[in-house]
């Protein structure tokens, strides 16, 4: 049966005696689990001796106080939906067991999170890398699992992991995608049904690019302008629709394989990204 932490000396206490018994296979999460979440276990499972999936609603990486307030929060079905997948233990800290005080220390990965959702949404990849490396301290997993949908935020945690020698092994696992291309967010759940139909407009925007990658076309202007097309539909707001190397995150002047086709949208009130490595 599994099992459910809430105080950082609970989980550490728990995965004692599995230290050293096999790889520790860990996969951050905010709640509102769905199908992708359910491959990150699915494949830590593969892959571990012992699962710890987190659930842990982050307010450092919210812009927007409202947002951290209606995000989805269900801790239930969660812990049902991470057992029924493989997992081990569930570690959901309140606010207060993570941040004591208020926060006078924090981990910045720069470079990487200046573009795309970096400048959308000021402090987040701050928040992200601070509560990514504060679990890692915790929880000392061997390998922590990341959905390759959020690109951006996993180019940055491999940098941080990298530049500050975290013993972890980052396993990004390919992005799970409804029957129209969409991909599984919890944001999704925010869509009504005529905005769960236009937010597919994402996803075939992103293969547009990739297919005029494919062709040979390397001009950034012409990509954007043919892919993005395809998001001029009445309730979208584009964000951003870009190429970027896969590594350091940066805009291209030369679409030369591979990149990665990145977008944000707005549908109402409802943010959604995506992105596709073009070759």
């Amino acid at each position: 049966m599994i099992r459910v932490e809430s105080t950082i000396a609970g989980i550490r206490q728990a995965l004692g005696p599995h230290r050293g018994r096999g790889a520790v296979g860990f996969v951050p999460t905010m709640g509102a689990l769905h199908a992708g979440h359910a491959r990150l276990v699915e494949v830590a499972r593969e892959q571990s001796s012992v699962v710890v999936v987190s659930i842990f609603v982050n307010p450092l990486q919210f812009d927007d106080p409202q947002d951290y307030e209606r995000y989805q929060r269900n801790l239930d079905a969660d812990v049902a939906l991470a057992g029924k997948h493989g997992a081990d233990l569930v570690f959901a800290p309140s606010a207060r067991e993570m941040y004591a005080e208020e926060a006078q220390t924090f981990v910045e990965v720069q470079g990487l999170s200046e573009h795309f959702c970096g400048a959308a949404r000021p402090g987040h990849f701050r928040g992200v890398t601070t509560v990514v490396s504060k679990l890692f301290h915790i929880i000392q997993p061997d390998l922590a699992l990341f959905g390759e949908k959020d690109g951006q935020q996993l180019a940055v945690i491999e940098r941080m992991v990298m530049d500050l020698n975290f013993p972890v092994k980052i396993v990004p696992v390919a992005t799970v995608r409804e029957a129209d291309g969409l991909a599984m967010s919890s944001r999704n759940a925010r869509l009504n049904a005529e905005e769960r139909v236009t937010a597919a407009c994402l996803y075939q925007a992103l293969l547009r690019a990739r297919e005029l990658v494919a062709a040979g076309q390397k001009d950034p202007r012409q990509i954007r302008a043919q892919a993005g097309a395809l998001l001029e539909v009445p309730g979208v707001q584009v964000e951003y629709f870009e190429l970027a190397d896969p590594k350091t995150i940066q805009p291209v002047a030369v679409a030369i394989p591979p990149v990665r086709a990145m977008g944000a949208i707005r549908i109402g009130a409802t943010r959604l990204i995506d992105n596709l490595i073009c070759t």
